[in-house]
């Protein structure tokens, strides 16, 4: 149960932030209008509940008076019980809008698919997962670009990534980073054995240039020709980019533009994103040592979810989820159904977390 001086102490917040933005202004005043942007919901939430327990308690003095008319205090009664069973609901919403909130939630995302073991069924497996994130992007109106990719002989991807991007796209999306795991019979399998192969997803927040400042001086840009199809340009230009962090080693290497310059801002977005993400990572880790424990960890050695095409399932293993939907699964279709039951799940225990340290 969420306590009245809680309750009080936001609204006392949202209160002298509306007074502040009265009188402060430039970067002073952004960062107050985001506080109060996000404050907005909880404390509209928080009235709701405010309200609800001030007509329970003046329900509860009608009810108590014995000299008040019977069928008065009937109906009060009535209407007392009816906000008693509404009231945990609305308490329940309070306390999921009142958890830490993960700033990058709101933004963008790079998402990355690679064929793991499985050699060609792994390539086409990874192709499926793509065309599986494309659909259920078109379903939440969000962007979808392909940044880079590497085609397989057999029509897969040994590695693509995508920038997706819309509202609230990483709340949803960070849930699948991992070993994604596919049974099924390949076309090019004679006997009708089953095989298993995998995939591995990581999905990272957007990183802009005010969430991570990289300096020019430890970068290493190297330009050179691109290999493979794409027409006579791949043969004649340096178009093709590779862009090394120094300090941390990570690098990026982007051939999919015929110009040099559109190269090197997609690698620079990559770059920027990854080194972010490593750094959101480890202070995650820092913060909580039961991080892994959590399914938003983003542990991509995980293996995290199974595709079973015989059986027509797909079982999430961190929840224990099995929906004999798989067709839908990966026309994006009821790929919602696993996330927001892995977005509860996260909650759900983010919320017993808290209960327990007060």
């Amino acid at each position: 149960m969420i306590a009245s001086s809680q309750i009080e102490r936001i609204l006392d917040r949202y209160s002298e932030i509306e007074a502040r933005m009265a009188s402060d202004a430039g970067a002073a005043f952004a960062k107050l209008a985001k506080e109060h942007s996000d404050l907005g919901p909880i404390v509209a939430k928080a009235k709701e509940v405010s309200a609800l327990r001030s007509e329970m308690i003046q329900l509860a003095t009608m009810i108590a008076d014995n000299t008040a008319d019977a069928e008065l205090r009937a109906m009060a009664g009535d209407e007392f019980v009816e906000l008693k069973r509404r009231l945990p609901e609305l308490e329940h919403e309070l306390s999921i809008l009142m958890l830490p909130k993960d700033s990058a939630d709101m933004g963008n995302a790079l998402l990355e698919v690679r064929a793991g073991t499985g050699g060609d069924e792994a390539a086409i497996f990874a192709g499926d997962l793509l065309r599986m994130y494309q659909r259920y992007a078109q379903i939440q109106g969000w962007q979808f670009e392909i940044m880079s990719q590497s085609e397989s002989d057999m029509g897969g991807y040994k590695e693509v990534i995508v920038a997706v991007n819309g509202s609230g796209v990483f709340a949803k999306l960070k849930y699948e980073s991992g070993v994604h795991r596919v049974q099924r019979v390949p076309e090019t399998e004679a006997q009708g054995r089953i095989h298993t192969s995998a995939a591995t997803v990581a999905v990272m927040p957007e990183a802009g240039e005010v969430d991570i400042e990289i300096n020019d001086s430890d970068l290493r840009i190297d330009v050179y020709r691109a290999s493979g199809a794409g027409g006579q340009h791949v043969n004649k230009t340096e178009s093709a980019v590779r862009i090394t962090h120094l300090p941390t080693g990570v690098a990026v290497a982007m051939q999919e533009e015929k110009s040099q310059h559109k190269n090197k801002a997609k690698a620079m977005k990559i770059l920027r994103s990854r080194i972010y993400d490593a750094e959101r990572e480890r202070l995650d880790k820092v913060r909580a040592a039961d991080r892994k424990d959590q399914v938003g960890s983003g542990d991509r050695s995980e293996r995290i979810r199974t595709y079973n095409y015989p059986q027509g399932r797909c079982t999430d293993h961190r929840i224990n989820l099995t929906l004999y939907e798989l067709d839908q699964v990966l026309q994006g279709l009821s790929l919602g159904k696993i996330i927001d039951a892995l977005v509860n799940d996260d909650q759900a225990k983010r919320l017993a977390m808290l209960d327990e340290g007060m």
